[in-house]
Formats: C-alpha cells, structure tokens, sequence
C-alpha cells in the first residue's frame, strides 16, 4: 500500500513513505541525479526533462516530459530515463557527443536539451530532425543556432543501440495503483467503474490527467490535497471515435497524441496544437484538464467553442451532455457535480469550412495568452451561413461573441460587413486591466482579429 515501483535508466526501483507529492524531478535530485535541473517549476523551461517509455503499437517510443510536474506515484509501473541513463563519461550518447559540438555553453540547460533531442532521435520513421521537439526548452545563453545544428546533425540510431532496441518490445501498462501515505492518498483506477467508486468514496479528490496544471500548484502555490486521483490509465476516457455527425475525443487522451491521431483532420485543432504550450507539455496535457481548470485565458476553450463542441459529463447516477458554453459558471467555476467526471469532448460534424485560431501573447510560442480567438465560418454564395467565434481573455470565463455572430448572419461576408462587425465585437466584453495587457488593448485585438480572419477567408467569398 505505500510503495512505488519503477524502471529507472534500466534498473528497478523502489520507494515507500514519501509524499505522494514529491516530484520525480525533487526525488531524482535527492538520489544524486543531479542532471536534471529546476529551472522555473512550472514546465516552461523543460531543465527537467525525463524520457517517459510509452506503448507505440506493438512497440514503444520515447516522450520527453517535465519531471518538475510528474508527482513520483505516477511512475508506478513505468520505465523512465534520465540524461544520466543516455551515457557514461567514457561512451558518451550521440546526441551527448553533438551537442559538445558547440551546443552547450553554461550548461544549465543541456541535460534537458539533450533528453528532448533523444526523444526526437529515436522517433520511428523520423527523416530529418523535427526541431518542434526542442519547443519547451529554453537557452538563457540565446545559444539557439550551436544546439539547432546539433539537431540536424544527427543520423539515425544504429541497430545495435540498446535503447532503440527496447522500443521495439512491448510496453506492458502500469496496473492500478493504490498508494497511501500520512501525507496524503495517490490513486491510479484502471477502469471508468473503479474511477467512480473511488471518486464516490473522495468527492473532494483532485483529479489528474496530466497534473500540468497540478504541478505548478504544487510548485509554487505549495497546493495538497488528501486524495488524488490519476486518470491517465482508465481506457474509457483516451477513445478517439468518428461517428457519422460528431468527433468524440476522450477527455484524458494526451494532446500530443491527439494530434498523432487526428494527423490534420480537424484544420482549427491543427492550428491550435503547436501553440499551445510546447511539446514537453502536450505530451501529458489534456483537453478533460484544459476545460476542468476552467481558466479565462486557457487555449483550449475559445477553440472547442468555435467548434460547437460538447462535454459529456459522468458519475455513478449516468452520462449526460452539456454544450461547452453552458459548461462554464463563473471564474475558475464549472457545471461538474461531486463525484462527476468529464468523459470526453464532441465535436460536431460537419466542420466548418473556414476556422482560424489566433493567439495573441507576448511572446508566439510557449506563452498563455492575452487574447486567444477561434472562428469557424460557413459562406453560402458570398454570405454568412453560420459562424461561430471563441474568445478567451476578454471576460471571467471563456465566451461566444454572440451578439457579433448574430450581427453578421446572412450578411454579405464584405468589407463593410466586417468593419461593423468589428465595432460590435470590441464592446461585446468588458475585459480586465492586467500585467498582460490592458481592457482597451484586448477590446483592441477583439476587433482586429476579426479583420485578420476577413483578410485570410475574403478570397473565398468571391
């Protein structure tokens, strides 16, 4: 009841009467793993970056994640590598001995560099280097180009790699887990069922799917609670079904696997993935968590609202459906009952032919969002069908511009259309001054973004 067993650099570990708390990246460092490093405790710098063995077929791969946010319970039953595990002083890794090409400079950075850039070489089927794999690694020293021709030099692993040769045996799946300690309680159900009870017996448990959200609590709000509850191993809330008139995406499914899965079908999600956060985070992100923090300046939001997407909603009493627009209740607030879950997302179908995703931050990549906008537009011979436009950062919880929808129904899809629309939009929310950016500025962008999404669909109208 209070042990945790894992696969480390290839060795078996176990751990009995820690935290259930305590990171993996705070307990690796106490074992004298030093490589991986602390640099923000919130996953943006990725200083702390772990290779997580995950199943891929009838084989496995590597992902790269934040072990600053992975509480250790987690990695009950899993294998797991850290820059120690890559190489030895004497046989140093390829990726290791590319990155001595001029790619580390104060150091602090590159164990985590180099873990992300293992995970991208050993990627199955890889041809060339995709450097979106460094994405939720950050160089303090700007050192940027040394470490991207480190990338691009690498070849393919050669057949007698002992690590490309555990990716093509099975992975067997980390069974339930229930871990108990003074401390507090970690639970990892394994069927939908098993999740309902528990969470009948701990209404008030925390739930995680990929805890990116959790961890940063417990970083740097020093956040606990008695009970969680790890969603990742329950088969009922990973699906990815197409039905004849709707999508149904399973609400713990990873985003980067989502992404794997979807391969570009859903055009507006496509645009979302690669800015919302980075790789490091998608790998254990979900869309179940994304809405379930209910966050006014979340990503995801604004995007399923422009989708007319649904939540589908369960507990012990049954399933029920609820439109995203009314899932949202105030600030941080959502229409969940105790021991209910979020099961999956809908997305209906049809798409709309036309859907952009815009977000607005003061930096492009790996930032949240001043202003994130989603439009999904219909034109039927040059006019407005339907369109549905998802905001976020403009008000207390994200929002559909609906008086500007209504406005612009049946209209031509025109300049002067557009303009009106535009005036509409900036006074249909009354968005707060912040660090960010100020009301008048996001009211700002509002108009603008609708502009810019004109600018890139008016061809179409013709």
């Amino acid at each position: 009841m209070g042990e945790i067993s894992f696969t480390l650099n290839g060795q078996s570990v176990r751990v009995d009467g820690v935290d259930p708390h305590l990171s993996l990246l705070a307990w690796l460092r106490q074992q004298g793993l030093t490589g991986s490093k602390e640099g923000c405790a919130e996953g943006e710098c990725g200083a702390c970056a772990v290779l997580l063995l995950q199943p891929d077929g009838v084989g496995a791969r590597f992902e790269a994640v934040n072990s600053c946010l992975l509480p250790l319970p987690c990695l009950a039953g899993r294998e797991v590598w850290t820059v120690e595990g890559l190489g030895r002083p004497e046989a140093l890794h390829p990726v290791q001995e590319a990155m001595l090409q001029g790619g580390s400079q104060c150091g602090y950075c590159t164990p985590g560099f180099v873990v992300s850039l293992a995970a991208e070489y050993y990627r199955k089927g890889r041809e060339g280097f995709d450097l979106e794999a460094l994405s939720g690694n950050l160089c303090r020293c700007t050192g940027y180009r040394p470490i991207r021709d480190a990338a691009l030099s690498l070849g393919a692993p050669p057949p007698q790699d002992p690590l490309a040769q555990r990716l093509e045996a099975p992975v067997a799946p980390p069974g339930p887990l229930a871990y108990e300690s003074p401390q507090g309680c970690f639970y990892r159900p394994t069927s939908l069922a098993e999740l309902l009870a528990r969470l009948a017996q701990h209404p008030q448990a925390r739930l995680l799917a990929g805890g990116t959200d959790w961890g940063v609590e417990v970083n740097q709000r020093f956040a606990r609670a008695g009970v969680l509850l790890d969603l990742s191993q329950v088969p009922e809330l990973q699906g990815l079904v197409w039905r004849e008139d709707y999508l149904e995406v399973g609400a713990a499914l990873p985003l980067s696997e989502l992404e794997r899965r979807l391969a570009g079908r859903v055009p507006l999600l496509a645009a979302w993935f690669p800015l919302f956060a980075s790789r490091l985070i998608r790998n254990r992100a979900t869309l179940g968590g994304n809405l379930a923090t209910a966050s006014p300046i979340g990503d995801g939001p604004p995007v399923l609202l422009a989708l007319g997407a649904q939540v589908v909603l369960v507990s012990l009493a049954g399933e029920r459906v609820v439109p995203l627009e009314q899932f949202f209740q105030g600030y941080r607030q959502t229409v969940l009952a105790p021991g209910e879950v979020i099961k999956a997302v809908r997305i209906p179908l049809p798409l709309a032919p036309l859907a952009r995703f815009y977000k607005v931050a003061k930096r492009p990549l790996d930032d949240i969002s001043t202003v994130a906008a989603a439009f999904a537009l219909h034109l039927e011979e040059g006019r407005v069908a339907a369109i549905r436009i998802g905001l976020g950062g403009v008000a207390p919880t994200p929002v559909r511009a609906y008086k500007t929808e209504a406005f612009l129904q049946g209209k031509p899809w025109e300049p002067r259309t557009v303009r009106a629309a535009a005036e509409l939009v900036r006074g249909e929310f009354k968005p707060i001054d912040d660090h960010r950016g100020s009301a008048a500025y996001r009211s700002a962008m509002l108009a603008s973004l609708l502009h810019k999404f004109y600018t890139e669909t008016q061809e179409v109208a013709v």
